[in-house]
C-alpha cells in the first residue's frame, strides 16, 4: 500500500490559503528546512483523525487537541511507563489533524518498562473505585471553579474601593488573569482526561489480545459484546429525555410540548397551564447537570450544549411522547445485551481446559468491566459539561474583545489562537490603561476576514485518509480499537481510492461494529441539524457519532461511520441499543448518499449500496 509523501500533499496548497500556516502552532507543522525531523516525517505513517475531527479545526478550538496531545503522551511515556508506545504525535495540513503513534522500538527498554508499568498502572487498577471517586471530585471541583470565574470588563474609572481597601491591583490585570486561569483550567481538565482513560483503553486491549491468543480467529465484535450491558451516566442525559417524554403523556399535557419545534413557542404553552408548569419544574431539576450535553462532540466552539439550544432536547422528548403513546418501549434492550453477553462470554469460557488460562480470562474480564465505565463516563465530565461551560466563558471573552474593537462579532474570537487572543487582550488592557486606541481594531479584523475564506476553502478539501509510510503491520493497540486503523482497513479505504468515482462504488467495508443485518434507506447526518432529519427505520451515516445523538438510536435500524474501530462510540452504544453498526469505512459519507437504499451486516462488515 502506498499513501502520499506529507510534504507532497502540504504542498499543494489550495489556491487562496497562502499562508494559513500562521494559523496553527508552528510545531504542527510538516517541515522541509530540518532534515532530521523532514526525514522522519517522511518514514512514519501518519492518519488523519477524522474520529475526532470530521471537520477543519478553527485556530482556537485547536486547544482541545493541544490538551490531549500532551495529556494522552505523558501518561503513556513519563507517567504509566507504558511499554510499546510513547505518545502520539501531532501534524496538521490544510487545518486537519493528521496523528501518528510513536513507538518503543528497541526491545530492550520495552523490557525495562514493563515492571515501571506492571507497579504503576497496577495500583490504579487494585484501588480504581476509590481512585475514580477522587476523580470525580477533582472534575466536578474543576468545573465548579470554571463556572465560577469571572471575566471584569474594564470601566472607565476604578472603584473607590481600589484606593480605600489599598488593594493595588487593576481591573486590567484580573481580566488577564482571568483569561490565563480560564486556559490553564482547560487544560488542567484534560490532565484528568486522561488519568484513568489509557489504562481504561488498556484493560481492554489485554482482555482482547488474551482472549484472541486463545482463539485466534474470534472477531474483536465478540470479545467486546464480553464487556456490554453496563451502564454509563453519559447515558443519563437521553434517559432524563425519556422520563421527561413519559411524565408529559402521564400529566395528559404530550400535546402541549409536541405545539411546536420551536422551544420558545412550546415554554409559552406550557407556562401558561398549571400542569405544564408542574412538567417544566420537572424539567428544570433535569437540566442540572444533564442538559450540559453537548449537541455535537463537544470538540468545536459550534457544539453548543443543550441548554443553549433547547430545540435539540425537544425534539428528542417529542420523539419518545409519540413512542410512549404508540406503547412501544423506549427502554434500551439492557436485559437482552445482557443476555447474550453472559451467553457469549459462558460460551468461549467453557472452551478453556487449562484451569490456569481459565482465571487469567475471569480476572481480566473483571478488570475490563470494572474500568469500563469511565472510557464513557469522562466524556459527560469533559467534552460535554466542561466545554459546553467553557465555550460561553470564552465567548464572554470575545464579547470584551468586541467592545474593543479588536473583533467586529463575538463569533469571530474562534479565529484567533490561544496565544493570539492573550496578546489581544494585552492590547487592550495597555491602550485602555494609557487611554489610546489599541493596535488590533486594525490588524485583526482584516485577517480575521481572510481566515474567514480560508476555513470555508479548507471545507472543501477532502484529506487523504492516511499519509507517508505504512507499517508493514500496524500494531499500536489504541491505534485499532479506537481509530480503527489496520492493515486491512487501509487496504480497504485504498481500494475504495483507486476506483476514483464515488457513483461506481457498490461496496464499503470496514469494522463489524455490532451484529445483526438491516436493509434501509441511508441518511447523511453530519450534524445535530441533519440528526432531526432522521425518519424512522432509516440508516444513520456519518463521520462519527456523538452521545447527544442518543435519541436517533430510538429511531434508527443501523448506523455506519466513516471513522472508529470497535471501542468508538458508535460501535459501543450499538451494541448496548442491539443494533447493527459498521464502523471505520473511511469513506461512506462521500459515497452513500441519503435516499440510497443499503445493506448493513454488522456481523461481517459489509454494506451493499443498491445503486
Amino acid at each position: 500500500m502506498k499513501f502520499p509523501v506529507p510534504h507532497d500533499v502540504k504542498a499543494k496548497t489550495i489556491p487562496g490559503t497562502e499562508g494559513w500556516e500562521r494559523m496553527y502552532p508552528y510545531q504542527y507543522q510538516f517541515v522541509t528546512d530540518d532534515p532530521e525531523r523532514n526525514q522522519y516525517e517522511k518514514d512514519t505513517f501518519w492518519f488523519y483523525d477524522g474520529l475526532h475531527y470530521p471537520e477543519p479545526l478553527y485556530p482556537f478550538d485547536t486547544i482541545w487537541d493541544e490538551a490531549w496531545y500532551l495529556a494522552l503522551s505523558q501518561f503513556n511515556n513519563r507517567i504509566f511507563m507504558v511499554p510499546p508506545v510513547r505518545g502520539v504525535d501531532h501534524r496538521v495540513i490544510n487545518g486537519y489533524i493528521y496523528i501518528s503513534p510513536v513507538p518503543v522500538k528497541d526491545g530492550n527498554e520495552i523490557g525495562s518498562r514493563v515492571p515501571h508499568f506492571m507497579e504503576r498502572a497496577g495500583y490504579y487498577y487494585k484501588n480504581w473505585d476509590a481512585l475514580e471517586a477522587k476523580w470525580k471530585v477533582k472534575m466536578e471541583a474543576t468545573i465548579r471553579e470554571l463556572e465560577n470565574l469571572k471575566l471584569p470588563a474594564l470601566p472607565e474609572m476604578e472603584d473607590m474601593s481600589i484606593v480605600t481597601d489599598a488593594i493595588g491591583e487593576s481591573r486590567g490585570y484580573h481580566l488577564l488573569k482571568a483569561y490565563d486561569d480560564l486556559i490553564n483550567l482547560g487544560i488542567k481538565c484534560w490532565q484528568y482526561h486522561f488519568e484513568f482513560l489509557n489504562l481504561g483503553y488498556a484493560a481492554y486491549v489485554f482482555f482482547l489480545d488474551f482472549v484472541q491468543k486463545q482463539f485466534p480467529s474470534i472477531p474483536p465484535q465478540r470479545v467486546t459484546q464480553m464487556i456490554s450491558g453496563i451502564d454509563v451516566i453519559m447515558y443519563q442525559p437521553d434517559e432524563e429525555l425519556k422520563k421527561l417524554a413519559v411524565k408529559a403523556v402521564e400529566l395528559g399535557i404530550g400535546d402541549l410540548v409536541k405545539a411546536s419545534p420551536e422551544w420558545s413557542v412550546v415554554e409559552t404553552g406550557l407556562k401558561a397551564d398549571p400542569k405544564g408548569r408542574e412538567w417544566l419544574m420537572a424539567l428544570n431539576l433535569a437540566k442540572e447537570p444533564w442538559f450540559n450535553v453537548s449537541t455535537g462532540t463537544g470538540w468545536f466552539h459550534h457544539d453548543r450544549s443543550w441548554n443553549d439550544q433547547m430545540n435539540v432536547p425537544l425534539s428528542g422528548i417529542q420523539t419518545y411522547i409519540d413512542k410512549v403513546r404508540a406503547g412501544v418501549s423506549i427502554e434500551r434492550p439492557t436485559e437482552k445485551v445482557r443476555a447474550e453477553r453472559d451467553r457469549i462470554t459462558a460460551e468461549y469460557r467453557d472452551l478453556i481446559t487449562n484451569e490456569a488460562d481459565r482465571k487469567q480470562f475471569d480476572e481480566l474480564l473483571g478488570t475490563a468491566k470494572t474500568v469500563f465505565p469511565y472510557v464513557e463516563n469522562h466524556l459527560f465530565y469533559v467534552e460535554h459539561w466542561f466545554h459546553s461551560v467553557f465555550w460561553n466563558k470564552m465567548r464572554e471573552v470575545a464579547a470584551i474583545l468586541q467592545t474593543h474593537g479588536i473583533i467586529k462579532e463575538v463569533e469571530d474570537v474562534w479565529l484567533l489562537r490561544r496565544d493570539e487572543i492573550k496578546q489581544a487582550l494585552w492590547d487592550v488592557v495597555t491602550a485602555w490603561a494609557t487611554g489610546v486606541t489599541p493596535r488590533g481594531t486594525k490588524t485583526w479584523p482584516p485577517e480575521i476576514e481572510w481566515r474567514k475564506g480560508v476555513m470555508e476553502k479548507f471545507k472543501t478539501w477532502a484529506p487523504p485518509p492516511a499519509i507517508g509510510t505504512a507499517p508493514e503491520v500496524i500494531q499500536e493497540p489504541f491505534t485499532i480499537v479506537l481509530w480503527g486503523v489496520t492493515n486491512k482497513s487501509l487496504a480497504d479505504w485504498a481500494s475504495v481510492q483507486e476506483v476514483g468515482d464515488p457513483e461506481k462504488v457498490n461496496e464499503l467495508k470496514g469494522f463489524a461494529g455490532s451484529p445483526g443485518i438491516v436493509q434501509g434507506r441511508a441518511r447523511v447526518c453530519r450534524t445535530v441539524a441533519e440528526v432531526g432529519e432522521l425518519k424512522e427505520g432509516e440508516i444513520l451515516v456519518a463521520p462519527t457519532t456523538s452521545p447527544s445523538w442518543a435519541p436517533a438510536f430510538a429511531k434508527i435500524g443501523a448506523c455506519v461511520t466513516d471513522v472508529g474501530g470497535v471501542m468508538s462510540h458508535a460501535a459501543i452504544v450499538c451494541r448496548e441499543y442491539g443494533m447493527p453498526a459498521v464502523v471505520g469505512t473511511g469513506h461512506a459519507t462521500k459515497v452513500i448518499r441519503t435516499g440510497m437504499m443499503l445493506r448493513v451486516d454488522g456481523s461481517s462488515g459489509v454494506i451493499s449500496i443498491e445503486r
